[in-house]
């Protein structure tokens, strides 16, 4: 039924003595969030005083806001006006039961230019703190991303008090030469080279006091008042370290999970993470800066590639003073190794559900599944690509997932011919998907014997963050992990010459992307697919293709059944 905007279910209790009928009108399903994107190339919008074209949309970088509640069901109808084809993602989002709309090469088909197609995807079972971008050609170095709020719906207690506002605060790093160009150079043999980042933006804008910054990012606030910061790194390159002068952040969020609350002088924010922080406005009448400043990098005070903001106190009569806040060495590793195992899972309070997060835990779980990847930077056919154990992920014009529905992947991929566990003596070319046991609990072990900073992304779970370790891991290395209160995400450091263990429960039936989420290294091949099968054609276990299920690669002129109808609504939850 759907009474005031919401999908509800009606739930009856029996007792010896009394009927009872209950009725929960409470966001128990969605309500339905509507948004016309059009996506275009705009100089009028470039952060900073050099000629350069942005991805847009609506003539907004950064795109706009989608605030929604758990459960909500989004429609984001995109009009590609560029001249290329287009796929946004939603980093983070699940798409439960729903990897047709999760917005990448292997699930979906692109918008071609000067055409439009609507996604249609709910926030099922989750809140927190996310974001989108464009997923193919090299484009989120163009921008085109923006912020993903999901909040709770009202019978859910949130484990701190209402702040007075809060904030979206996208950081990442940017370059200034023309996407295609940075994307023609990645077939250049010194990619390392090239795409270098020269400057770090906030919501868009370039840093506070550079003479080739438009403008800057400022947050006005009021004294004695606590606020909320939502803060994503957004960019393509470098991790950050994020800080305001003379203020601490309590950390109480991350990618839909509520952490334990610790206070911090500043936090490290890798490619593709997201926090959020309450920051209470407790100084004097003034302006203060807000920096983030690149990890494994040397930068000082007049350094481009610093992302320098103001939180300005509404009676704050004067600008920012003194000098910029430091922040930790940014090649101590070990700092930001500690302070990333000092995030750990809140396991009394409750989330996108009523019952606590720690309901649900890895203290006593069975593996049916060891994936051990290492990515690395190979030379194949004489040209620069990155791989997964020696295994560099070719892109084809068909999507898997539509090889999958329409002929279970025969002539497009060989399920299980990736090496799981192990590296290939020769790097190649591979179309390297996976299987995942429905339901089955898989241990994913990612190794960097790089200098540099890495970070994987797995589209369609949380995981558990369950292991950092320095140098190789072997199965002894299970002895170190935290099973008590491993905090789940979707994003995960790995740091140069370590290695990092999460555990992930495959309850999401689909095709599910995991990469490096240094764009550089997913455009060159660092990345492959988790094929979740349920043989179980219920749409309630995995929902049929879409009515609008765009076709392409080999099945572009295909006569293909239509599909199966969905359900009136999405699914409801309690």
């Amino acid at each position: 039924m759907r009474i005031n905007g919401y999908y509800c279910r009606v739930f009856m209790l029996f007792t010896y003595t009394t009927f009872l009928v209950l009725e929960f009108v409470t966001r128990c399903s969605a309500i339905e969030v509507y948004h016309e994107w059009h996506v275009s190339l705009d100089t009028n919008v470039s952060p900073l005083n050099v000629n350069q074209s942005v991805i847009a949309i609506n003539e907004m970088f950064p795109g706009p806001l989608i605030n929604v509640t758990t459960n909500d069901v989004v429609h984001v109808n995109v009009f590609n006006n560029l001249d290329e084809p287009l796929l946004f993602t939603w980093h983070g989002i699940q798409q439960r039961l729903n990897s047709w709309q999760d917005g990448v090469s292997g699930t979906n088909c692109p918008i071609l230019p000067h055409h439009n197609w609507t996604y249609v995807f709910q926030t099922k079972d989750q809140i927190g703190t996310f974001f989108y971008y464009p997923s193919i050609q090299f484009q989120k170095a163009a921008g085109g991303f923006g912020a993903i709020r999901v909040n709770n719906r009202d019978v859910i207690a949130v484990p701190f008090p209402k702040p007075e506002a809060e904030f979206d605060l996208l950081i990442g790093d940017w370059s200034t030469e023309d996407y295609k160009i940075s994307k023609s150079m990645m077939r250049n043999k010194d990619v390392n080279s090239y795409a270098v980042p020269k400057f770090i933006l906030m919501n868009g804008k370039g840093p506070y006091g550079n003479n080739l910054s438009k403008s800057f990012e400022s947050f006005t606030v009021t004294r004695g008042k606590s606020y909320r910061f939502r803060i994503s790194n957004v960019g393509n390159a470098l991790s950050l370290n994020l800080r305001i002068q003379n203020h601490e952040m309590l950390l109480v969020e991350t990618e839909g999970s509520y952490t334990n609350q610790i206070l911090l002088d500043s936090l490290d924010v890798h490619i593709g993470q997201s926090y959020s922080v309450i920051v209470t406005t407790n100084q004097s009448e003034a302006d203060y800066y807000i920096v983030a400043s690149p990890k494994l990098t040397n930068t000082n005070d007049s350094s481009d590639l610093l992302g320098i903001g103001v939180l300005h106190y509404s009676n704050s009569t004067k600008g920012v003073t003194g000098p910029l806040p430091t922040g930790p060495d940014p090649f101590d590793v070990e700092f930001s190794r500690n302070q990333a195992r000092s995030i750990s899972w809140n396991l009394t309070a409750g989330a996108a559900r009523p019952n606590p997060q720690g309901t649900f835990n890895v203290s006593n779980v069975t593996l049916s599944h060891t994936f051990i990847l290492l990515g690395s930077l190979e030379e194949i056919s004489g040209l620069p690509h990155y791989a997964v154990n020696n295994v560099s992920y070719y892109t084809i014009g068909t999507p898997l997932k539509l090889a999958d529905h329409f002929v279970n992947g025969s002539g497009v991929y060989q399920l299980d011919a990736f090496p799981h566990d192990s590296v290939n003596a020769n790097a190649s070319y591979g179309i390297s998907v996976v299987s995942g046991k429905h339901k089955g609990w898989a241990e994913f072990v990612f190794k960097n014997k790089m200098n540099v900073m890495d970070t994987w992304h797995l589209d369609g779970f949380g995981f558990f963050l369950v292991g950092f370790g320095d140098g190789d891991w072997t199965p002894a290395s299970r002895d170190t992990y935290n099973l008590v209160d491993p905090v789940v995400r979707s994003t995960v450091q790995v740091y140069p010459g370590g290695w990092t263990a999460v555990y992930a429960f495959l309850d999401n039936p689909g095709m599910w992307n995991l990469r490096s989420q240094i764009l550089k290294r997913w455009y060159l091949g660092q990345e492959l697919y988790i094929r979740v099968f349920d043989a179980d054609p219920d749409p309630a276990k995995e929902r049929p293709p879409p009515e609008n299920l765009l076709l392409c690669g080999i099945f572009e002129n295909y006569s293909a059944p239509a599909p199966a109808p969905a359900p009136a609504s999405f699914p409801t939850v309690l």
